[in-house]
């Protein structure tokens, strides 16, 4: 028999006698920018070699990679959760990135083009500083056309214990972005999406 799916398979189902799994493109949801991407990668991976082999059965697990010298992957081979995840928080740590130093998103949307790169050059323009805080962008956001409307993202990135509310609310306050050109805050954003 055979079992085709898509990652929700991952996700707490028990097939018994499934001794094979195999994963195409395995590597696929480490591009793209996004944080917590190898966290993500690492965890369905995981999980799907999980379902192989639950039995008294040995399980199998084949992984087709382009980056077969990634953490994700030398972790998975090497079966040494505990030490990707050590990695990954001291990565984390010394960027000052969640959960060591905080994020937050800025979508600047509009219908007009135009409007939307003004809006996000004047966030730009009266940007917050000091010490501990770091703005990025403007930059097309990265689905930059999303049901007609046009989006730019600016990062606001602080350290810990910076009030990131208190400096977005100042921010936006000063920016006077104008009605028809809507901006999108995400604090400590799941997905860069």
């Amino acid at each position: 028999d055979l079992i085709i799916g898509t990652q929700i398979v991952a996700k707490g189902y028990h097939f018994p006698l499934l001794t094979l799994v195999g994963a195409v493109d395995a590597d696929l949801g480490l591009s793209g920018g996004d944080l917590r991407a190898a966290e993500r990668t690492h965890q369905l991976l995981y999980q799907v070699a999980g379902r192989a082999g639950r039995s008294d059965r040995a399980g199998r697990v084949l992984l087709q990679t382009y980056m077969p010298e990634h953490p994700v992957m030398q972790a998975l081979i090497a079966g040494d959760r505990d030490a990707f995840m050590a990695a990954e928080a001291e990565s984390r740590r010394e960027a000052a990135m969640p959960p060591f130093g905080r994020l937050a998103a800025l979508i600047v949307s509009g219908t007009m083009e135009g409007a939307v790169d003004a809006a996000a050059a004047r966030l730009s323009r009266v940007r917050p500083t000091g010490n501990g805080i770091t703005v990025l962008g403007p930059a097309p956001a990265p689905m930059a056309l999303l049901r007609g409307k046009h989006r730019r993202r600016l990062l606001l990135k602080t350290e810990k214990d910076v009030n990131i509310q208190a400096v977005l609310r100042d921010w936006l306050a000063r920016a006077e972005v104008p009605k028809k050109t809507r901006v999108q805050v995400d604090i400590d954003p799941y997905s860069f999406l």
